[in-house]
């Protein structure tokens, strides 16, 4: 008989219900959810998890969070080693119960990070550390900033030598989405690259110059060729019901971070996947002052959380809805099951049913906030963390 483990006697955040029940895990999935206290270990070798009186939910699956890239690059031009900045970055991301991560990486304009060549390393040592060894499920999630006229090679090759798991596009160009109020765009260069005024209006300039040359009919072809190799889509930023229409004429199936509720409630009706920040909900609201995010959750305009720029805040923001009405098993999904169909994982991951891999956390409450006890990955406890007193 092949060694099991046992989480005994939490509740457990099922797809529909919470319940509280034994998971019996084998072979790095679950094998089977039993009545709680029913599950006896049948040999010496079972390993038995307590988990009386806490919750237990399926892993996190995040698919927009840019944090990776301060954590290479805390301060502008201020580079860290990969291999030191990845590790100890892997290990905040198992702490906050985040089991599958589509780390977000910008092909963009030249801007530090988000140029070619350094986007390139940092995917191929994601990449490598998936093949030789890793803590929870990387992915990598590829924003591709549609006036980069010179990245479309390196897009189709990652594309082509399966690379990337998750493609979007994005259109930062100054005066429209996120920065169409005036000196939005020059304010966001000056604070995040550290250059003055007058080097971010060169920018501006540049990026206006560069946008006038998109050929759009190649970028649409750049999307069918994802699509046909099995990569998720996503825009960014959408404004409008008509940005939603071009959206979609580049085969998006998410839409991220729509700017107000008009666009993302027409986007859910077009069947179209509609992703939020956990950050607007833990501070209630957006940073940019744009839609609330739990203004679009109970108007059911929004089916997917993601951390976007801070991992603590996706487990937070779970508990918060909960607080706000709305049944935990349906908060947790937007950040597990959700998210897994919109990558067409579900049937591995995303939530706790028998045959699945058993991406599990074991959370408490500390001072009245979410904290998660243990992290486990295919059946592994791959974190845990306890108080001393």
């Amino acid at each position: 008989m092949n060694k099991r483990l046992i989480v005994r006697g939490g509740s457990v955040v099922l797809p529909g219900e919470v319940l509280e029940a034994d998971i019996i895990l084998s072979d790095g999935r679950i094998n089977e959810i039993a009545a709680s206290g029913s599950a006896a270990a049948l040999s010496p070798e079972d390993e038995v998890v307590d988990a009386e009186g806490a919750w237990v939910l399926p892993g996190l699956i995040d698919l927009h969070c840019d944090a990776i890239e301060k954590e290479v690059e805390p301060r502008p031009n201020t580079l860290f080693p990969f291999d030191m900045a990845f590790v100890q970055y892997e290990r905040k991301l198992a702490l906050h119960g985040i089991t599958t991560m589509y780390h977000s990486l910008s092909l963009g304009v030249g801007l530090s990070l988000r140029g070619e060549h350094l986007t390139s390393e940092l995917i191929a040592h994601i990449l490598r550390s998936r093949r030789e060894r890793a803590m929870i499920r990387h992915r990598v999630h590829l924003r591709y900033e549609v006036s980069h006229l010179t990245g479309m090679p390196l897009a189709r090759r990652l594309i082509e030598d399966g690379s990337i798991d998750y493609l979007s596009f994005m259109d930062h160009a100054p005066g429209i989405g996120q920065y169409h109020r005036p000196g939005a765009f020059e304010r966001y260069v000056m604070k995040n690259q550290g250059v003055d005024i007058h080097e971010a209006a060169a920018i501006v300039e540049e990026l206006q110059e560069r946008r006038s040359r998109i050929d759009w009919e190649e970028l649409r072809a750049l999307a069918g060729h994802a699509r046909e190799r099995g990569i998720a889509i996503a825009s960014h930023d959408d404004d409008s019901a008509g940005q939603v229409d071009h959206s979609r004429s580049f085969h998006a199936g998410v839409v991220e971070f729509p700017l107000n509720l008009e666009t993302a409630q027409y986007a859910t009706k077009q069947g179209l996947q509609v992703c939020v920040g956990a950050p607007n909900i833990v501070r209630g609201g957006s940073h940019d002052k744009n839609m609330s995010a739990l203004d679009a959750i109970r108007a059911e305009a929004a089916g997917i959380i993601c951390s976007d720029y801070h991992p603590a805040s996706l487990l937070q923001s779970i508990f918060i809805l909960e607080q706000e009405g709305i049944p935990l098993p349906q908060a947790a999904a937007m950040a597990s099951l959700n998210p897994a169909r919109a990558m067409g994982i579900d049937a591995k991951v995303g939530s706790i049913e028998a045959g699945k891999l058993a991406d599990l956390l074991i959370v408490r409450k500390v001072q009245g906030c979410p904290v998660v006890e243990r992290t486990l990955v295919g059946g592994m406890v791959v974190q845990q963390t306890f108080d001393y007193r």
